[in-house]
């Protein structure tokens, strides 16, 4: 029997809420080390996945324009409510807008082969293990080739 992903996944997952903001999101990637984390609804399920990459999104140019371009033919010249635009300002967006749904999983027993495959396949990094529907761990490409090497120096 082969290195299964229960082997090698992280089992202490650091999550966030679809209403958590991205000021608490980046926070959390800093405190914890990591690059990315699942976002959980408030039954515990998976609902999508949040990356260093994802947060970076607000700030691109081509949003910036977006927003702009919005905002104009919103307010029709006008000046808008300071409220208004407190919403829909970068330090307000949350998790669920962010995100990337859905979330491609693996369970705690696929094999090592398989797993490489499905991360090389699709260009993914990590993917959350799910046990009976519940977010058991993480597992990311990081945790594959330490197994790799591992294997390679047996």
């Amino acid at each position: 029997m082969g290195i299964r992903v229960k082997d090698i996944m992280t089992r202490d997952v650091v999550t966030v809420s679809p209403e958590a903001t991205l000021k608490e999101i980046a926070g959390l990637l800093v405190k914890n080390s990591v690059s990315s984390v699942p976002v959980c609804d408030d039954k515990g399920k998976v609902v999508g996945i949040i990356s260093e990459r994802d947060l970076l999104r607000p700030f691109g140019k081509t949003i910036a324009q977006r927003r702009d371009w919005w905002i104009s033919a919103l307010a029709q010249g006008n000046d808008l409510e300071p409220q208004f635009e407190k919403l829909i300002g970068v330090n307000e967006h949350r998790a669920a807008l962010l995100m990337t749904p859905p979330v491609k999983t693996t369970s705690e027993e696929t094999e090592l082969g398989e797993l490489a495959e499905i991360m090389s396949e699709s260009d993914i990094k990590r993917l959350p293990v799910l046990w009976d529907g519940k977010l058991v761990g993480i597992v990311s490409r990081a945790d594959v080739v330490r197994a790799i090497a591992g294997l390679n120096a047996a």
